[in-house]
């Protein structure tokens, strides 16, 4: 299955149509993207594997991996470091932003396949689907939903399922 993105903030899949909140940079061709830019990167990333808030929500129903978080867990977003767009964990001497979030927005994470094979230095991290803001706030380059939708979305992928962002 591929799930598609509209710049006007509509997700589709399999007959269904949800909004969506996307980078507040809009769209950038991928080969365009840069860390910190803000911009969803146009191209079909496939869905890796999903990340859940186990004091928050139940593992999600899905045929995709999933792990729980852990207050520790992080994403290493220094384009200069060995570790760049990987998970790492926490303290970490480099920049990683942490997964374990006081607000709602990473209650459940879609990692995408975005510049991970191979991963390019300064060409974006933690482009992920994740639980979108009550007023779908643009996010700083990922796909977010209102995660009860996240969380149907996930009950139909499989492996090999991909999330499309489309430059129109």
């Amino acid at each position: 299955m591929i799930v598609t993105v509209t710049k006007k903030g509509v997700l589709r899949w399999d007959g269904q149509e949800r909004r969506a909140a996307i980078g507040k940079g809009g769209f950038i061709t991928a080969d365009a993207k840069r860390e910190g830019d803000g911009a969803s990167p146009i191209g079909e990333w496939p869905l890796r594997y999903v990340y859940y808030r186990p004091d928050r929500v139940t593992p999600p129903i899905t045929a995709l991996s999933v792990q729980p978080i852990s207050a520790q867990m992080g994403w290493c977003d220094a384009p200069a470091d060995p570790n760049y767009n990987r998970p790492v964990m926490h303290p970490y001497p480099g920049s990683a932003e942490h997964l374990w979030r006081d607000d709602e927005l990473y209650d459940v994470i879609v990692v995408l396949g975005h510049n991970d094979d191979p991963v390019v230095p300064g060409a974006g991290s933690a482009i992920f689907l994740h639980c979108a803001k009550p007023d779908y706030t643009p996010t700083e380059g990922c796909i977010a939903l209102k995660r009860d939708d996240l969380l149907e979305l996930l009950s139909q992928t499989q492996p090999g399922d991909a999330l499309a962002i489309l430059p129109d």
